[in-house]
């Protein structure tokens, strides 16, 4: 007996395995999705590969004797997702971007990986930071890589490690932005959720005035809010020096007291390494101290809870790429940021991004948050 085509019935008196045609049930495109996600996150527990699914093969024919078989539909049962917590932003932090992780944006391979999570572990990561939704072609469907952000997403999860998922919000006049924020809410793979979700609030391109930005950010802060309800939500920020100081037509009239009761916590990203040393905000100290304290006076809460983000990257001093991409922070700069961490009451932090620290400076973010003065922040938990 052959196989049979989508319209073949099977009877009684001529036993077989049909296969039900697509075309009969028609599945919601979010439910073909998820069911996608999930055989993906399951195929990887039981040790094969996507490539493994999209293998070609032979026509196989089967031939069934005996009595009819009783088909019963297969059920898999995973853990209901836990409570999401403000305490994921505490302690050590790191930082991915699509650059880093995406072959769809990366120039050439991607430098971080999910087998990079293991590492992350060893040296005592707590929370990993994904950019993982764009608003632009390469992400047609708003999210950047659905079996990507699985891959890490269970990584992570089985290392210990939380993971917040962050979108940077291009400030349109509909609703893509919301929704991409929902969707970094809702994903889900085998229970596993995000931990939490970040707003990256720096955008400034685009034909937007200030008044209308500061509008959409205010309407896109509260809409946010709403639909995430209790779970935590953080603010990534300029840092107030940069604003308020250093270039105030860089984003004037910011909507601090607006946006403040809209998010649980506020990272600031006192990037010092594009900071001149005679401009007195270089050493890796003074911008983030300085911005944490201006951020909490802008905010009228001296309480607010800050996760501070130096940066950019770390080098060691040896070797280094004489014309970087991006002026990049020494390893003595980065105990001073840490310092001011602790100074500050801050409950974690964190250094941009993964792929530019290097593993001298990896290792001593490591031994700062470890067993140096990184170890006494504060906590909320």
């Amino acid at each position: 007996m052959t196989s049979k085509t989508p319209d073949s019935v099977s009877t009684p008196e001529e036993p077989q395995i049909a296969v039900e045609a697509a075309a009969r049930r028609r599945l919601p495109t979010w439910v073909a999705i998820a069911t996608l996600l999930v055989g993906l996150a399951a195929g990887a527990a039981l040790g094969f590969r996507i490539a493994d699914l999209t293998r070609k093969a032979d026509p196989v024919t089967l031939d069934v004797v005996g009595a009819e078989v009783n088909r019963t539909p297969g059920i898999l049962l995973t853990d209901s997702p836990g409570p999401r917590s403000i305490a994921s932003f505490e302690g050590y932090g790191a930082w991915i971007d699509v650059f880093d992780y995406s072959a769809v944006y990366a120039k050439g391979a991607p430098a971080v990986t999910a087998a990079d999570v293991s590492g992350m572990a060893d040296l005592g990561v707590r929370t990993l930071y994904m950019q993982a939704a764009r608003l632009d072609p390469k992400s047609p469907m708003g999210l950047v890589d659905p079996w990507l952000l699985a891959e890490f997403l269970l990584s992570a999860h089985r290392h210990g490690i939380d993971v917040v998922a962050w979108y940077l919000p291009k400030w349109s006049d509909d609703d893509s932005d919301l929704q991409r924020i929902r969707m970094l809410s809702d994903f889900e793979v085998l229970g596993n959720r995000f931990d939490g979700v970040a707003v990256d609030i720096e955008w400034t391109g685009g034909d937007i005035d200030v008044a209308a930005r500061n509008a959409r950010l205010v309407s896109l802060s509260d809409s946010a809010r709403q639909s995430l309800g209790p779970d935590p939500l953080a603010a990534i920020v300029l840092p107030p020096v940069l604003t308020e100081v250093v270039n105030t037509k860089y984003w004037p009239d910011f909507p601090w007291s607006r946006i403040a009761d809209d998010y649980d916590v506020w990272m600031p990203m006192s990037y010092w390494s594009f900071r001149s040393q005679s401009s007195g905000y270089g050493d890796g100290y003074t911008y983030n101290e300085e911005s944490t304290r201006r951020l909490r006076i802008d905010l009228g809460d001296p309480d607010a809870v800050v996760h501070g983000i130096g940066g950019i990257g770390g080098t060691d001093g040896i070797n280094d790429d004489p014309n970087p991409e991006e002026p990049l922070t020494s390893l003595d700069e980065l105990d001073a940021f840490v310092r001011s961490l602790v100074d500050t009451g801050s409950v974690g932090g964190s250094v941009y991004d993964w792929a530019s620290l290097e593993p001298e400076a990896r290792e001593r973010l490591a031994r700062l948050f470890g067993e140096g003065p990184g170890s006494r922040l504060a906590s909320v938990s």
